[in-house]
């Protein structure tokens, strides 16, 4: 009897936590709550440690992430409102491909951007950290079951 009463105790608390919990449709991202200021001044710091940037570099580079950031917060804000107003839907297939090539055209520019202010060396290893940071992303993105 007490075998019986453990395992269905058992058995019991790990159906509980194997439960899926959906939470929150749209997951806040880490940064979101922050301004884009601070958002900035954080992935510029990140930046500085991994490609020891000067100063003037310094400067450029937090401009370019400035804005960046400021694009993400609004977007992020604008489609928080209409899920919270319940204006938001699913985009079509003419809407995706529209997103995706303007996302790929400011990554484009970013890369331009960045090819002119970093020295070579830097610029490789920028490179190789982004291209890093995408491949982990996406893997995170299957892992949550966004996508896949």
């Amino acid at each position: 009897m007490k075998r019986l009463a453990v395992t269905l105790v058992l058995l019991i608390s790990i159906g509980a936590t194997a439960q899926r919990h959906d939470g929150q449709q749209m997951r806040k991202g880490p940064q979101m709550d922050m301004t884009a200021e601070q958002m900035a001044t954080l992935q510029t710091k990140h930046m500085v440690l991994a490609l020891d940037l000067t100063k003037t570099q310094q400067d450029k580079v937090y401009n370019i992430n400035l804005e960046n950031a400021k694009f993400k917060k609004e977007k992020w804000d604008e489609i928080k409102a209409a899920k919270e107003n319940g204006e938001w839907e699913k985009p079509s297939s003419e809407e995706r491909f529209e997103m995706a090539n303007a996302r790929l055209d400011r990554q484009i520019t970013l890369q331009e951007k960045m090819k002119d202010i970093l020295n070579d060396k830097q610029y490789e290893t920028w490179k190789k950290f982004t291209h890093h940071k995408k491949m982990h992303g996406s893997k995170r993105m299957q892992e949550r079951g966004r996508r896949g």
